[in-house]
């Protein structure tokens, strides 16, 4: 066999095609094909390439002692089969027996195994049903009694409704009628004519005087600080000479609804806003009613939180995010 091979060198080139054909230099010719070449920069390089092949003799006393050392091994393998194949069949028909003795008894086992399960399965069938029946009577019994407990409690709750008489705030009608007095001098002496409603608030004894009239933007002021100095100033008024205070409240053609709804608009639209930048921001001062109307409006954020901060009357409402 002939193998051309390829190195930097003749000498590695050789080595290879030696290593192949597992030969050493003395068994094999060779001829150089191509002479390797250095170039020059990398231009004109070229491998050096030969052609080898192994010598006749070598190759053939190395295959005759390969044909001789075959047939050796082929007549004792032949030698041996003769000698074992009795004793492997006898082998073989003992254990296709063993085996057909096994497959009965592993047969036998299964349909055992089988019974036992289907036995286990009807048992545990039989549980089940018991305990299901015993779980559903106990459940229709706790919902019985949950049901009793709460008919009773509703029924007592219902008698105490009606024992108890609904509590009604008795607003001190002298105190409304010192504020109204007392807004009706500011009122002469700014020269403006205003006409005043009186609502009362059942359910905290809160009045709530509203004004109308003319021009009346003058009492309400920027952001309402006018409207809330007048109210100040009216309680104080109203509440010096009695024991049981009532809480007036002034407003100026519905200024102050406007104004909730203004500041809830704005209280979701700064949130917003910090949600998204991650910055909290701090409002401007305003007054406790104005705040909590703030607190209140954000109360459900999940991810919104207020404080106020600083001492009245520049106490600010602060919207962060929650930690």
């Amino acid at each position: 066999m002939n193998v051309e091979s390829v190195g930097k060198t003749v000498e590695e080139a050789l080595e290879a095609a030696l290593k192949e054909l597992n030969l050493t230099k003395e068994e094999v010719d060779y001829t150089v094909l191509v002479e390797p070449k250095k170039g020059f920069l990398g231009f004109g390089k070229k491998e050096a390439k030969i052609l080898v092949t192994p010598k006749v003799e070598k190759v053939s006393v190395a295959a005759e002692k390969a044909e001789a050392a075959e047939e050796t091994l082929k007549d004792k393998i032949v030698s041996f089969g003769e000698k074992t194949v009795d004793s492997a069949g006898s082998a073989l028909r003992a254990v296709g027996e063993k085996a057909n003795e096994l497959d009965e008894k592993q047969k036998a086992f299964n349909d055992r195994v089988k019974d036992k399960w289907n036995d286990a399965v009807d048992s545990v069938k039989e549980s089940g049903d018991k305990v299901k029946s015993a779980v559903n009577e106990k459940v229709e019994t706790a919902n019985a009694v949950t049901a009793a407990v709460k008919n009773t409690l509703s029924e007592r709750k219902n008698k105490r409704a009606a024992a108890e008489p609904a509590k009604e705030f008795i607003v001190d009608d002298a105190v409304v009628d010192e504020a109204k007095d007392f807004l009706a001098k500011i009122f002469k002496a700014m020269k403006i004519e205003v006409m005043m409603e009186k609502f009362v608030n059942k359910k905290d004894g809160c009045v709530v005087l509203k004004l109308h009239g003319d021009d009346m933007g003058i009492l309400i002021g920027k952001h309402g600080q006018t409207l809330d100095s007048l109210q100040y100033l009216t309680n104080l008024v109203a509440n010096k000479n009695t024991e049981n205070r009532v809480h007036i409240v002034i407003d100026v053609e519905n200024y102050r609804e406007r104004r909730a709804e203004t500041l809830t608009r704005l209280a979701k639209r700064l949130a917003d806003k910090v949600k998204k930048n991650g910055e909290r921001i701090v409002l401007e001062p305003m007054n406790p009613h104005e705040r909590k109307i703030i607190h209140t409006a954000l109360q459900n954020d999940n991810k919104i939180t207020t404080l106020s901060e600083g001492s009245e009357p520049y106490r600010k409402v602060v919207i962060e995010l929650k930690k």
